[in-house]
């Protein structure tokens, strides 16, 4: 069987500074973020996704597959992450009605205050880093290149 080497398509030197600003760009707003929610909620960006995922859930509440996937997260790290939120009194676990291997997540009442207490300052913070620097109209070119970078790899993206 012949195999064929590929080569390597290095970065044009336009290209390579696109990338590490983004880099930045992306390192600043997740670093302002987390930030945000530890001074404003005692609570790390993650945690605020995970909240923020089963707010919007049917009855607030996913398996815990779904919830991995959609916050991007490892199932591990994912139920780490909820047994802290559990603690807290924020998240409640059960078995799922009719198949005991699967484990739903659910919002509290509490979990959805603290939330509800939260998003003000987030959305401002995503306001004023993201969109506030930006036009009208770079905030719908930014829209177009991000479901560019997207689409073609929507298989293994989180689904928000």
């Amino acid at each position: 069987m012949l195999c064929v080497v590929k080569s390597t398509r290095w970065l044009s030197d336009d290209e390579q500074k696109v990338w590490r600003t983004y880099l930045l760009a992306n390192q600043l707003l997740w670093a302002a973020l987390d930030r945000q929610l530890q001074r404003d909620a005692g609570m790390p960006h993650a945690y605020y996704m995970i909240l923020a995922m089963l707010s919007e859930a049917p009855n607030r509440e996913l398996t815990m597959s779904q919830l991995a996937r959609m916050v991007g997260s490892s199932p591990s790290r994912l139920s780490h992450a909820v047994s802290r939120l559990e603690q807290a009194g924020w998240v409640r676990r059960r078995k799922h009605d009719t198949d005991g291997r699967t484990t739903v997540a659910s919002l509290t009442d509490d979990g959805f205050a603290v939330l509800a207490a939260a998003a003000p300052g987030h959305v401002e913070e995503v306001r004023s880093i993201l969109f506030d620097p930006l036009t009208p109209e770079q905030v719908e070119q930014l829209g177009a290149i991000v479901a560019a970078i997207v689409a073609p790899n929507d298989g293994r993206a989180p689904h928000l």
